[in-house]
């Protein structure tokens, strides 16, 4: 199950992009409790709560998962264990932007792996920012799966609507 909080357009993509590319790291938090009110009402039995997770050497330029500035709050604030470490990439992929659907998979195929004495038998909410093609997150609900998460939900900030086209995301 998938659900996104806002539409990736203004004034959201402003707000992520001024997060990801500005470093503006307080965003994260105003962003995850707006998302609450959001959240709540899918009454998912989330035990933990895992942010995509960026290869290490974006992580090395960037200093920090744009993504985990949002999911450590909302964590937080749902009562559910933050797990940045339960997921991790196996190898650094390409930046998905710009790529179409196939290559976005292929992109991003058997690039995660999960740490099964984290997630095993546990329900587990993975967290994105934009969600486009959703290649990237089923890659990540694979590896969950594989490692014997019971059961997986996704979360993202925003939705890439069709007419918007891949080039922006």
């Amino acid at each position: 199950m998938m659900r996104s909080w806002a539409v990736f357009d203004s004034p959201v993509q402003n707000g992520l992009h001024t997060m990801k590319y500005r470093r503006n790291i307080g965003l994260g938090e105003a962003i995850a409790m707006q998302m609450v009110d959001f959240v709540q009402p899918l009454c998912w039995p989330v035990e933990m709560l895992i942010p995509v997770p960026l290869g290490k050497k974006r992580l090395k330029e960037r200093g920090y998962n744009q993504v985990g500035l949002v999911a450590r709050p909302l964590a937080y604030q749902m009562g559910w264990r933050y797990m940045p470490r339960a997921l991790w990439k196996t190898r650094d992929a390409r930046s998905q932007v710009g790529l179409n659907l196939s290559q976005r998979r292929e992109n991003v195929q058997n690039a995660y792996q999960a740490d099964p004495q984290a997630v095993q038998r546990r329900s587990v909410l993975i967290m994105d920012d934009v969600a486009t093609t959703g290649s990237t997150v089923l890659a990540c609900s694979e590896a969950l799966l594989s490692a014997g998460a019971q059961k997986v939900y996704v979360l993202t900030i925003a939705r890439a609507l069709p007419h918007h086209g891949l080039d922006r995301v």
